[in-house]
């Protein structure tokens, strides 16, 4: 079975962005997202309806990292250390050596391929330095945004199951997207 440190935490870097870790100076961030209901179209999760519960959310990602169970960044772009987005590998298989892969950014920010570009670092990360065998996305299937930055960066789309998740009283479908790291391209 996979055994995973997240001890020390580390720094993404690509081109453009610095992947941190998320701290409460992030709270307004993190809310802003959290809170949208437009950013959280996709996302069948609590709207944050404070920043008491940015603060929650932060503060669980914390617990998931210290506790080696999920990792995730805040995507900042170089030279600013105001958060962007967050990104990172949460549901991790050990005995089948998988993550899901999630990310979602503030909404100014969408377009400019920085989600791209975050997805490529974090991947690597969960391949080279997780040691995972395969990563997926689990996306809803209007969410065509995402499929794109998924598609750019090699996934392939493994299943549409249908209605599947109950959220609000609504049965939602979900596509599950993965890349092999055989298939990965550094």
């Amino acid at each position: 079975m996979l055994t995973i440190n997240f001890h020390p935490f580390q720094n993404l870097e690509t081109e453009r962005l610095v992947l941190r870790r998320i701290d409460e100076n992030d709270v307004e961030e993190v809310f802003a997202m959290r809170g949208n209901p437009e950013t959280m179209k996709y996302i069948p999760r609590p709207l944050a309806k404070t920043r008491e519960d940015a603060l929650e959310h932060i503060a669980m990602i914390e617990e998931k990292i210290a506790s080696n169970v999920g990792i995730n960044w805040g995507i900042t772009v170089k030279g600013s250390n105001k958060i962007i987005g967050i990104i990172g590998h949460y549901r991790i298989q050990l005995e089948n050596h998988r993550a899901e892969i999630g990310y979602m950014s503030l909404p100014e920010y969408n377009g400019k391929g920085y989600i791209t570009e975050a997805i490529k670092a974090v991947v690597r990360y969960g391949f080279e330095q997780m040691n995972l065998h395969s990563i997926e996305a689990v996306i809803d299937p209007d969410n065509t945004a995402s499929e794109r930055v998924l598609l750019k960066n090699g996934f392939v789309k493994e299943a549409h199951i249908l209605e599947n998740e109950l959220w609000e009283g609504k049965f939602w479908d979900t596509v599950i997207y993965s890349l092999l790291r055989r298939n990965f391209t550094p």
